[in-house]
Parts: structure tokens; sequence; C-alpha cells
């Protein structure tokens, strides 16, 4: 080693080491181009953020290892889970009381996106246990990325709505009986009874977390004012603490956190006022996320097969959910017009579906190195594309501002600076 350059490197090993210091580097150029993508288009940041995730993974960076263990798998466990839990806080169980039928749809959008899925997989060849697992992966929609365009772009309205409540609903299903899968599948019992009593222990002991969950916060907020410093830390650890403990107990972290959100809804109906903190500190770990699920789903391996499977399955996927919400739109209170884009706007998958393929990959070696190979790409494809579609959908049905007067409402955010 160079003698000049020997001491420095001694010095970093010996502190937090060189990992730590790629990772601050990369969490700030993403964050970076997040800010210009959206400054100069008025594109939702995600795209810069997923687009420096991706180049980090593609050129080896050294944090992306594939699957997810330790660290990482807990801090992208961290960011689902507070997503999750802001989710489930804005879902109303009264929303459903007043129109059941948008339970019915999601439960009909999600069996049928499964079964869709499954039967073009073993279509073309695919393995029962790796397309019943894709299928599993495939219905899972992506509220992080959903409430993160819609925030960028400060949309609101019905088809807004409509598309987080529909992507949180599948996402408890998919986190409940994929999470269950893989347990039975590591057990290497896949019988009926043994998924029906995985299915039920997974959200028993979620929802038993979520429950004690919500019960703290609830008493801290009593406690604290709801704006302060203090809260957002009380919030910000006990859902750490939550996502440390909950897959050791047999359940699932962000399942719990959505649960929790939920629950704490039912007892304050009113908006939340989030504290300004825990908006920092959230975004953080939102772009961290982003940036760890584009770098891992870049490593994908792009062979001939490999890529007509994953494209099958994104095509398969939007159709289902497209068709679906065309059928029960209209005895849901939505307009086909309207239907037709919350189909659209359920495109992306993210965080949650790079969740379950590395959970499947370290329950299983065989299976999960096969559903890794066709999920990666289209967890990449739907990251970067998903993002654009969301926005186009929003900005169709004008419940999002388009990109030019975004561009005039940054500028005037930024201090008036023009580019």
């Amino acid at each position: 080693m160079d003698p000049l350059i020997a001491p420095w490197s001694e010095a970093l090993q010996a502190g937090p080491g060189p990992l730590t210091l790629e990772w601050a580097l990369v969490l700030a150029v993403a964050a970076l181009t997040g800010h210009l993508v959206q400054h100069f288009t008025g594109l939702p940041k995600l795209i810069g953020y997923a687009v420096v995730g991706a180049l980090a993974g593609t050129v080896g960076f050294a944090g992306a290892a594939w699957p997810l263990r330790g660290v990482g798998l807990y801090l992208l466990e961290l960011g689902i889970a507070i997503l999750l839990f802001e989710a489930g806080a804005r879902l109303s169980l009264r929303w459903f009381r007043h129109n059941p039928m948008v339970l019915v749809q999601s439960l009909v959008e999600s069996t049928l996106t499964f079964a869709a899925a499954y039967l073009a997989l073993r279509a073309l060849g695919v393995d029962l246990p790796v397309a019943r697992a894709l299928s599993m992966v495939a219905v899972a929609a992506s509220p992080a990325v959903l409430t993160r365009v819609v925030s960028d772009l400060r949309a609101s309205g019905p088809v807004t709505d409509r598309a987080i409540a529909l992507a949180t609903l599948n996402t408890l299903y998919a986190l409940t009986l994929g999470t269950a899968m893989l347990r039975t599948i590591a057990r290497g019992d896949t019988s009926l009874v043994a998924s029906l009593a995985s299915t039920a222990a997974v959200l028993g002991v979620s929802l038993l977390v979520g429950v004690l969950l919500a019960a703290l916060l609830a008493g801290a907020f009593r406690l604290l004012q709801p704006t302060s410093q203090d809260t957002a830390i009380v919030i910000l650890a006990l859902i750490g603490a939550c996502a440390a403990v909950t897959s050791s107990l047999g359940g699932s972290a962000p399942l719990a956190t959505l649960l929790a959100g939920i629950v704490l809804k039912q007892f304050h109906p009113r908006p939340w006022v989030w504290p300004r903190q825990l908006g920092t500190a959230s975004s953080m770990l939102t772009i961290l996320m982003f940036v760890l699920v584009s770098s891992m789903a870049a490593q994908a391996n792009w062979g001939g097969a490999i890529t007509w499977a994953a494209l099958a399955l994104l095509g398969t996927r939007l159709a289902a959910k497209v068709v679906t919400l065309l059928v029960t739109g209209p005895a849901s209170s939505l307009s086909l017009r309207q239907s037709l884009w919350v189909g659209v706007a359920m495109f992306p998958m993210s965080a949650v579906a790079l969740l379950l393929t590395s959970q499947f990959v370290v329950a299983s070696p065989t299976v999960g190195a096969q559903v890794a190979a066709i999920a990666l790409p289209v967890i990449l494809l739907t990251e970067l594309l998903g993002a654009v579609l969301v926005g186009g959908a929003l900005v169709h049905v004008r419940e999002a501002e388009r990109p030019s007067r975004q561009r005039g409402d940054l500028t005037t955010d930024d201090g008036g600076r023009t580019p």
C-alpha cells in the first residue's frame, strides 16, 4: 500500500469502516439526484434515488451484497415498517363500513392477480413452488412508492386515496401469506394444514405486537405534544424495537407496524400531525430503503429465458390489476376512467417484494435462487417505471399538478432560485 495513504486507511479501518463512508456518500448523491430530477423535470424524487441505487448495485457496491442479512436487512425492515405504519394510520375501517365494496374489490384484485401470475408462470414451465412464491410476491403493490410520489407531487383525491388503500391491503395479504409460505418451505411441510397454521401464527403474533405497539404509542401521545421532538423519538424508537424483535417471535415486523397504524387510526380518526423531526428521519430511511432496493435488484442476471419470464410476469400482473379494477370499480363508486388509473397506479413493486424475495432465499436457497432470478428484474423495472406511471396517473385524473407547474412551485420553495 502507498505509504502516503496507509495511515489514513488504518485510521478508517479502526473507525466505522469504509462501508459506512460508502453508504454516506451514496445517500448524499441519491438525495441530490432526487432533488435535481424533481427540480428540472417535475418528476418524483424517487426516480433519482432508484437510478443511483441501480448504478451502485451495477458497479458492485460493497454494501449491496445479496441476499440481505444483518444491518442491511434490519434497515430495510425498519424503513418498510415506518412507511407501513404511516400507511396503516391513513386507513380507516369506517370507510369499509360505508363502502364495503372496497374490501371486496381488494380481495378480488389480490386473488386474481395471484391466479393470473401463477397460470402465466406455470405456462412458461416455472416449477410449482417457485411459481407459488413469485405469484405471492406479485400480489404486493407498493404503498411506499405511492405515498412518496403522492408527497412529492402533493396529490390528493379519490384515485389517490383508493390506490393507497388497495396497495396497503394487498401488502397486508402478501406479508401474511408470504411470510407463512416461507416458514412452511423452511420446515419442509407445505401441506394445507401446515400453511393455514403458519398463516394464523404469523397473523396472530404480528397482531399482538401491533396492538402492544399501538397501546404504547397511545399512552405516549397522552403525555407528549404531537409535534414535539420527544414524540418523534418515541415513535421511531418503538417502531425500531418492534422491527428488532417481531421476526424472532414468529411474526412479521412490517405487518405488525401496519396493523398498529390501523389500530391507532380507529382511536385517533382525525388526520395525524406528524412531528417535523419524524419527517426528516423518516425521509432519510426512505431514501436508504429505495437505494437499497434498486441496488439489490440491479444485481439480477438478465438472461434470455429469465427476461421473458420477468416481462410475462410484469404484463400479466398489470393486466390482472387493471381488468379487475375496471370490472369492480363501478360497484365501489369509481368511474371506469378512475378505475383505469387506479389500476395503473398499482403497478409499482418495491421494498416489500424485495423483503419477501430475500426471505425466500434464506428459507430455501434452491427455491429462493429461482424466485430471485425472476423477481429482482421485475422489482427493478417496477421501481424505475412505477414512479413515472403513478405520477402520470395522478396528473391525468387531475389530482396532481403537471410537471411544468410543479417546477414553478419548487422554484418558489427553493427560495426563488431558477435552474
